[in-house]
């Protein structure tokens, strides 16, 4: 017998039929003699209803409000998962976040999880039940209602299956697996069968939509190990776990790409450090996350500082670098848009040396401009034009041998 959290995502539960589907493959797990926690997203595109309602209400709904309302969405999604399975003779109970034991910290719309306290949970599927717990959601020592932000769901799961001790975390998605790139974008793009958290990081961090970073950051904490697999296929899925199998000859494993990225330049700056901290300072008191960072040194010890953020942030960016302007002895300070980020990952990088020129000469090759650089010790990120990213990441993925073979020759037949 094992102790599983299987999670699904809201386009897997997004029709009373895809719901049944999933009351279906749980009612497996559990027929199979293991111990099953569930838990799921909102339905298809309830979230997005739901703020679409808030807004017609009032432009800037307070974030406490907000949370209210958007924490009914799961709560529609567990109850009728919970009635599917009874349905089918299998006793289930659905819980909210608070009911769960979900505890987080003080921040409406993008709470972290501060502690679980899982007995419920365990006693619950320790009687032989399936317990169906609420994603994206928890509730503050002080009992006020809160949810943990993109990825939610995703984080629900890993630190719940970490909470309760679980053997595997199945994270069931609309794709079967973690893929070497989007494969939207790269037909010949392959299914990893393994992957190393650190890699998974990195690609969560970079842009790949099928984990999100803080689930994978809880999992590799913890120890937990995870299965990426498809809702709607009996297919195998990726395994995420501390190390995985290289597969022979290759040292990139995937490539990911952001096109939310914009670039920020702070032109004629009095080289000190007091300038650094400052201008960083001020953006981390705003909860601005600052990816890659350049400073150079023009003439007369003054440069100019670049670095890039999100475009999200570009209006409060703007805010704060107009009140730090005189403070720092700036002369101006730009923008640039219109850019993409994209990246190379690979444990493999550690021990082979020159795969960043590699990537240089590729995206050279076919004359595609590199504005910003950034690299650790298994990534390597080259921020370009927008418009060239979905041609890079072809360019990259055939440079660094990706592309599926089988594919290739089926296409070749075709």
């Amino acid at each position: 017998m094992a102790r599983m959290v299987q999670k699904f995502g809201g386009t897997s539960v997004g029709s009373v039929e895809r719901i049944q589907n999933v009351a279906n493959r749980v009612a497996q797990t559990v027929a199979a003699g293991n111990q099953v926690i569930v838990v799921v997203s909102a339905m298809g595109h309830t979230t997005d209803e739901l703020i679409d309602l808030a807004r017609q209400i009032t432009p800037e709904p307070q974030a406490r409000e907000m949370d209210m309302l958007l924490t009914t969405g799961e709560q529609i999604s567990i109850a009728l998962l919970a009635m599917a399975l009874q349905q089918k003779g299998i006793s289930a109970y659905s819980f909210t976040g608070w009911q769960a034991g979900i505890v987080t910290e003080p921040v409406h719309s993008k709470a972290r999880i501060m502690d679980i306290d899982p007995r419920r949970l365990i006693d619950t599927v320790a009687s032989g039940s399936v317990a169906i717990v609420a994603g994206f959601q928890g509730w503050t020592i002080d009992r006020e209602i809160t949810t943990l932000g993109r990825g939610g769901s995703d984080t629900t799961a890993v630190a719940l299956a970490a909470a309760v001790q679980a053997d595997v975390c199945e994270i069931y998605t609309d794709v079967d697996g973690v893929y070497s790139t989007d494969p939207r974008i790269v037909p010949f793009a392959r299914k990893i069968q393994e992957i190393s958290y650190d890699e998974m990081l990195e690609l969560a961090h970079l842009g790949a939509a099928v984990l999100h970073p803080r689930a994978v950051e809880y999992a590799k904490q913890y120890h937990v190990p995870l299965m990426v697999r498809s809702s709607f296929s009996q297919v195998e899925g990726t395994y995420v776990k501390e190390v995985a199998q290289m597969e022979k000859g290759l040292v990139v494993r995937g490539i990911a790409y952001d096109t939310n990225v914009a670039k920020v330049g702070l032109v004629g700056v009095p080289n000190r450090v007091e300038n650094l901290k400052i201008v960083f300072q001020s953006l981390a008191k705003e909860s601005i996350n600052v990816d890659i960072i350049v400073q150079s040194i023009v003439q007369n010890d003054v440069g100019d500082i670049s670095f890039t953020i999100t475009k999200d942030d570009r209006k409060r960016t703007m805010e704060i670098l107009e009140q730090l302007k005189d403070q720092i002895g700036a002369q101006a300070y730009v923008f640039e848009e219109d850019l993409a980020k994209v990246s190379i990952v690979g444990a493999g990088m550690i021990s082979n040396p020159g795969v960043a020129a590699d990537m240089f000469q590729a995206l050279i090759d076919h004359n595609i401009q590199i504005k910003m650089v950034s690299t650790s010790e298994i990534k390597v990120s080259c921020v370009i034009e927008s418009g060239l990213a979905k041609q890079a990441m072809q360019i990259l993925h055939t440079a660094f041998a990706l592309d599926a073979v089988q594919q290739h020759e089926e296409a070749a037949v075709v």
